[in-house]
């Protein structure tokens, strides 16, 4: 029998105390062009469609069934749909609803950070403990486990950047690591590691703005002559470029606290630096900043990543989920791409 699933939101959840209480993480996506009636009635249309997307499915049972739901605060529409679902939770218990929680990842870079972060886990990991206590040495298993699997996909992004595989292969490798326990998963990625990859060939570009938990745009922009050759989103290198330094409590909290920068949570300047030594390191020719209906922070971050990168950069504002508009795909195939 498999073991029980923990459906989760957000980069900002700590995966290793699942799998250190004998659970399975399972990372929750939304899907484009799917129906979303239900999400819209609780949450609104006026928050991202990602998070509609989800609470939707959540209660459709989409996902199978959840022992429980672990959702981060790592930005404003996950933090609504952590509090839509408690609502629900109290007032409809005939839905079923698993239990839930919310673990709060702050991002500065001070001791007293750390000290905060350091506190949430260490909840998380007595509230995630109470059906099978986690001690340290499961712990420390969960974490080398998880930080094995992080180096094997730094070995495939390694891959991409040698052309050997596509931006939209690598996003679908790392989402389906995350439905996969642990070490299903590193072996899934040293499999396409070991395997003889095809050159892929395009215009190189360098992906920021709003996350993907979906291809469908990685696919619209290779179609159209692109590579996405690196991506400043958390499906994608920031996911899983940062290890833990130990394997205890203190520097799992130190991971999560300084693992970013993202666009809903750091400074304009620390996503400008980060972006443009990314883009450069990846060898990338243009920078497209893809900016999702009600996701309202790229676009503040894109002028000073489009200076500091110094490459021709575009920026898509509004676009819909999962999708790539004909207007954004027009102002990036003069550079060169082939439709």
């Amino acid at each position: 029998m498999s073991a029980p699933v923990v459906g989760y939101v957000g980069a900002d959840v700590p995966v290793e105390l699942i799998t250190a209480a004998g659970l399975v993480p399972l990372r929750l996506a939304g899907k484009p062009g799917e129906d979303s009636t239900l999400g819209d009635r609780y949450l609104g249309r006026g928050v991202d469609p990602v998070a509609r997307s989800i609470l939707t499915r959540i209660l459709t049972g989409a996902y199978g069934p959840l022992e429980a739901i672990v959702v981060s605060r790592d930005c404003e529409a996950s933090l609504r749909l952590f509090y839509a679902l408690r609502e629900l939770h109290r007032i409809e218990p005939a839905l079923g609803l698993p239990p839930l929680r919310l673990v709060d990842v702050l991002h500065l870079p001070h001791h007293t950070t750390t000290r905060y972060v350091h506190t949430k886990i260490a909840q998380l990991r007595e509230w995630l403990g109470r059906r099978r206590p986690i001690s340290d040495d499961d712990l420390a298993a969960a974490i080398t486990a998880h930080d094995t699997l992080r180096r094997s996909l730094g070995r495939a992004a390694a891959l991409r950047r040698a052309n050997r595989l596509s931006g939209t292969q690598l996003l679908q490798l790392v989402a389906t690591t995350t439905r996969l326990p642990v070490t299903a998963a590193t072996l899934l990625v040293d499999r396409v590691v070991a395997a003889d990859s095809p050159e892929v060939t395009g215009v190189p570009l360098f992906l920021t703005g709003s996350s993907h938990d979906h291809p469908a745009v990685y696919e619209t922009l290779e179609r159209n002559g692109f590579l996405i050759v690196g991506e400043d989103h958390d499906w994608g290198e920031l996911l899983f470029a940062r290890t833990c330094a130990a394997p205890t409590e203190l520097a799992l909290a130190e991971r999560y606290q300084h693992n970013g920068p993202t666009a809903p949570r750091a400074s304009i300047r620390a996503r400008a630096a980060h972006t443009a030594e990314a883009a450069r390191a990846c060898g990338a020719e243009v920078l497209f900043s893809y900016a999702r209906v009600h996701d309202d922070a790229p676009p503040w971050d894109f002028p000073e990543q489009r200076a500091a990168s110094g490459l021709r950069a575009v920026l898509a504002e509004r676009q819909p989920y999962g999708e790539l508009t004909p207007e954004a795909l027009a102002a990036l195939v003069p550079a060169g791409a082939v439709a």
